[in-house]
């Protein structure tokens, strides 16, 4: 059975914030300004992004199940939609708002609809792919008629100044030699940012003067059976390479060193992201579904960082699916690396910007670091 999204949304909190700006509304760590800032933000090429923290008093404006809740009211598929409609709910993130129960049961309390089915997915930016993929599954066998995916992020809350510690003179002054340190966590405050996105899916054809993606294939491969854990939080990394969980370090020592803060194996991620997500997972799907550069209009690649987009290309053309980049479509400049939610945005924005045409072909590519795994996404527009 096709199952076809007929509708985007997104939200993205307050007023975007820009580069001179951030440091204002995350706060000074040992209210000293910071050494790196502006080396990161050059190497990652984000201009602006969006935060839900209230300039004024500093305070949370949302909650992560907040924010996925505002983009899935702005979903109006067909006239005279309602929250009532809706049969399956799956959302994905990063780091809910708590432990337990699932985000997507805090995210359908916001909601207050309908009793529906509510699926979590946890990960990191391919939670949100992975939302989608049970949501798609979920209508084409039959189970629902309808379905919402969203990914939702609030990265501010893990990279305010009272949950980061101090970076060191040297190792603030080795990132103009090295930039990959942009990725370790002392410096992921500067690069990670909020926000939410929803897609509406459904078994029923679209009107004919109605835009819709048909999903053609989803395809997500992990190889956490060969690669060691590369971003994470709620753990520290032995020296094997093994994480240790924070039930099994001391409260205070686990507080204290910064346990729950995101982190980044830098030596890992740069040596490894491109290779593995793309150089390994790519030819395999590739030969699966005869896929061909040729066939496809637009490439949508969710990278953390303008760094990678070179190192991506590269990789591309290794496997033979070099894409020229004329038909890349990204907004990693305005929208800021959103992580699970990142997809969404960047399809929502392709999707109402007019250019879109009947028959073209997209790919979207959506690669994790947590311990590296890829999405591919092969979409038709109908």
């Amino acid at each position: 059975m096709s199952v076809y999204i007929t509708d985007l949304a997104c939200f993205l909190p307050n007023d975007p914030v820009s580069n001179e700006e951030m440091e204002r509304l995350l706060g000074m760590v040992n209210n000293l300004p910071s050494r790196t800032r502006r080396i990161v933000l050059r190497n990652n090429g984000i201009k602006t992004r969006h935060y839900a923290i209230d300039p004024a008093t500093g305070e949370a404006t949302h909650s992560n199940a907040q924010l996925a809740a505002e983009a899935v009211r702005r979903l109006h598929p067909y006239p005279g939609f309602t929250l009532v409609d809706l049969e399956c709910l799956c959302c994905g993130t990063s780091i809910p708002d708590q432990i337990m129960p699932g985000h997507a049961l805090m995210v359908q309390g916001e909601l207050a609809g309908t009793p529906l089915e509510a699926v979590s997915t946890a990960g990191v930016c391919l939670s949100g792919i992975t939302a989608l993929k049970y949501a798609w599954m979920a209508v084409a066998c039959g189970e629902h008629r309808n379905a919402v995916a969203t990914g939702s992020e609030l990265a501010s809350s893990s990279m305010s100044a009272r949950q980061m510690g101090r970076v060191a003179a040297a190792k603030a002054e080795a990132l103009h030699e090295n930039p990959t340190l942009s990725f370790d966590q002392d410096f992921l405050r500067w690069m990670l940012s909020d926000g939410a996105g929803a897609a509406y899916l459904t078994a029923d054809p679209p009107a004919t003067d109605q835009l819709a993606l048909r999903i053609d294939w989803i395809e997500i491969v992990s190889f956490a059976h060969m690669m060691e854990t590369c971003m994470y939080a709620g753990a520290q990394k032995m020296a094997d390479g093994r994480l240790q969980g924070w039930r099994q370090i001391e409260r205070s020592k686990a507080l204290e060193t910064g346990v729950f803060n995101i982190k980044q194996d830098v030596r890992l991620l740069n040596d490894q992201i491109i290779r593995i997500t793309v150089d390994e997972a790519l030819p395999g799907i590739m030969r699966k579904h005869a896929l061909k550069p040729e066939q496809i209009d637009w490439f949508l690649p969710h990278y953390s960082s303008n760094y990678f987009r070179l190192p991506l290309k590269q990789g591309l053309q290794r496997v033979g699916m070099e894409i020229p980049e004329g038909r890349w479509f990204t907004n990693l400049t305005s929208k800021g690396n959103t992580g699970s939610a990142s997809f969404y945005i960047i399809l929502e924005e392709l999707f109402k910007s007019g250019q879109l045409q009947k028959g073209e072909k997209l790919l979207c590519f959506v690669p994790e670091s947590g311990r590296f795994s890829t999405g591919y996404l092969h979409l038709t527009v109908c």
